[in-house]
């Protein structure tokens, strides 16, 4: 069985897009993916990037394109009412039912209700009594499978996420979602099907995957 990597953060309306779409995206292989939470702002910092939502022209394409991809592709996306937020709240929940097997994963029902708490309904995904709710509900599914919860503001929970950012960092992630498999980076929801052809074992990736990155730079920026 192959294994793929998918970082994810709930703020990003790709990643979303890239959930929903990725079972299609992988059917007829034999794939165990590992869903893996990440603070975007970090890889933003890092690299010395601002986000979409922080560009004001690019907000507004951001959030036309992504209500048209929802559209285009048949997936249900509502635009939260705030945007950006601070998803520190989500990925600790979502972390605390990562289990000591598998301590910086979350499971596909645990990470399709983070993604859908913001990305359905169109509410705030910030509300107190939202999260409490989320909070209960994921509790309840750890309860069921007989596995324990972690509170959101433990100490295990927090490097949980440090660690699984510090990973993504190693890696040179620079945004989500990517999808990481036999050591290449597949970078957001328009990547998906490029991610297949690879799986598809695609000749392309014999000689074109090195050789593309090879570009000398002609100038650079200070």
């Amino acid at each position: 069985m192959q294994d793929i990597a998918f970082y994810y953060d709930p703020i990003s309306p790709f990643a979303h897009l890239a959930f929903e779409r990725l079972p299609e995206a992988l059917m007829g292989h034999s794939v165990q993916v590992r869903y893996k939470p990440i603070l975007f702002a970090a890889l933003l910092k890092a690299h010395g990037q601002l986000g979409p939502a922080e560009i004001p022209a690019k907000r507004d394409w951001t959030y036309r394109h992504v209500s048209w991809l929802g559209h285009h592709h048949g997936v249900a996306l509502d635009l939260p009412a705030a945007h950006p937020f601070n998803p520190l709240p989500l990925l600790r929940l979502g972390l605390g039912c990562a289990t000591d097997d598998a301590p910086g994963d979350t499971n596909r029902y645990v990470t399709e209700q983070l993604l859908r708490h913001v990305w359905r309904g169109g509410l705030d995904a910030s509300d107190p009594a939202r999260l409490a709710a989320l909070q209960a509900l994921l509790q309840d599914h750890m309860a069921q499978r007989g596995k324990p919860w972690h509170a959101p503001e433990s100490d295990v929970v927090k490097q949980r996420l440090r660690s699984n950012t510090d990973e993504a960092l190693a890696l040179g992630l620079f945004g989500v979602p990517a999808m990481v498999w036999a050591g290449r980076v597949f970078w957001g929801f328009d990547a998906l099907p490029m991610l297949r052809a690879a799986l598809d074992g695609d000749a392309w990736f014999d000689t074109q995957w090195a050789a593309a990155a090879q570009r000398p730079e002609g100038v650079r920026r200070s």
